[in-house]
């Protein structure tokens, strides 16, 4: 009897099945981070220890950097996302479970290493399988792709009214989908090249950093700024006195924002080069932030605030990756990666507590003040660097 057997999915499915992947972890991570926060700030504990609490998954973003190269290189793409789905949906399936800081901060830890093992693995896959006519097409895709999820998240914050279970029932389900899109996709490795100079690992990052310090800074503010939004704007608007239901449309702004402008700054900046894109939506980006304590309780402004905020800063991060993949020989974007998502996790731990220690000691508005003044400043720093490619790049190339 003969075994019938499907075709092999091809590079196109694989590209679907990645940003599907994408759309679903930008879901999970919109509604997890605020409905905690919503969840402890209702309980009663301060916008501090919230923020504190709510670092907790960027510890384990941050942590999986260090040694994610060694099971990535062994084990190809697949499995890697497999395990941090995996991880993430335990942790969703305890969080309801018991109603205690620190177990919650365990879980935030085993969400953040799972959160870090599947954008690792998609943000990669992408990038070294696109040919290079369409690479700025599809990271800006990626990006979309995640601001469609991220957006779609705290509106589940709804869910809240019927019953505390529902949100994470929900996060559950939209992961178990993924883990079903996942099962026919053939796995992959790194590239051998790149495999094979694993033990030059510090010399890689370090050339990394010479010839790229400039876009690997937009990982490290967008971090600052999905955190501090998703952690401390909850706070804010409870504070000044905003609806649940307000808030529940307030933070998707960022995410639809970021949504409509996404592809538009990713062509603009094929046209005009990603440095003076990334410099000016950054200048314009931090202005918008800083001018929403002035806007009171007006909901309406706030929202037209976050979504001008949001769109110019919110392609940030992918923004980053495609200037890298411009800056940087090939061999080197794997640790090019690491070294981006480690920023991203500094900077996701900077931002809910420099965003909780700040409305509790400072004002209120502090939050958007500093935000703000950090997009100024890349901006300002922008101007002074200069592109050295094409003479340190090639000497790489030939030396390794």
């Amino acid at each position: 009897m003969t075994r019938l057997s499907l075709p092999k999915p091809g590079s196109a499915y694989r590209f679907r099945v990645l940003i599907m992947l994408t759309i679903l972890s930008g879901f999970s991570q919109g509604l997890l981070l605020p409905l905690l926060t919503v969840l402890l700030e209702k309980d009663g504990v301060s916008s501090g220890i919230n923020g504190l609490n709510a670092a907790a998954m960027y510890m384990g973003t941050f942590a999986t950097m260090f040694f994610i190269e060694i099971p990535f290189n062994r084990f190809g793409y697949k499995p890697l996302i497999l395990c941090g789905l995996t991880l993430i949906a335990i942790s969703v399936t305890l969080f309801p479970l018991w109603d205690n800081l620190w177990f919650w901060v365990l879980l935030r830890i085993v969400a953040g290493i799972g959160d870090s093992a599947l954008h690792f693995c998609t943000q990669l896959w992408i990038i070294a399988s696109s040919p290079k006519e369409k690479r700025g097409r599809n990271i800006s895709l990626y990006g979309m792709s995640y601001s469609i999820g991220f957006s779609m998240g705290p509106i589940g914050l709804n869910l809240l009214k019927l019953s505390q279970w529902l949100p994470f029932l929900a996060i559950f389900l939209f992961l178990l989908l993924g883990v079903i899109m996942l099962a026919r996709l053939p796995n992959e490795h790194v590239e051998k090249e790149a495999a094979s100079s694993e033990k030059s690992t510090g010399n890689r990052y370090a050339k990394v950093i010479a010839l790229g310090w400039f876009a690997l800074i937009p990982a490290l503010l967008y971090g600052y700024m999905e955190s501090t939004m998703n952690s401390n704007f909850p706070i804010y608007g409870i504070k000044l006195g905003i609806t649940d239901t307000w808030l529940s449309f307030l933070l998707p702004a960022v995410g639809l924002g970021s949504l409509v402008l996404q592809f538009p700054l990713g062509a603009l900046s094929d046209r005009m080069g990603r440095r003076k894109v990334l410099i000016g939506a950054g200048m314009l980006g931090g202005l918008a932030f800083v001018t929403i304590p002035l806007a009171g309780k007006q909901e309406w402004i706030i929202l037209i605030l976050l979504a001008l905020a949001g769109g110019l800063v919110g392609s940030f991060f992918s923004l980053g990756l495609a200037y890298l993949a411009d800056l940087l020989p090939r061999i080197l974007l794997a640790s090019a990666n690491v070294l981006s998502s480690i920023l991203f996790s500094v900077g996701s731990l900077i931002g809910p507590n420099a965003g909780g220690f700040g409305m509790q000691y400072l004002s209120l508005g502090s939050m958007f003040y500093l935000l703000g003044g950090c997009f100024l400043v890349f901006g300002l720093v922008g101007l002074l660097f200069r592109e050295r490619f094409k003479e340190s790049a090639n000497g790489f190339e030939v030396g390794s």
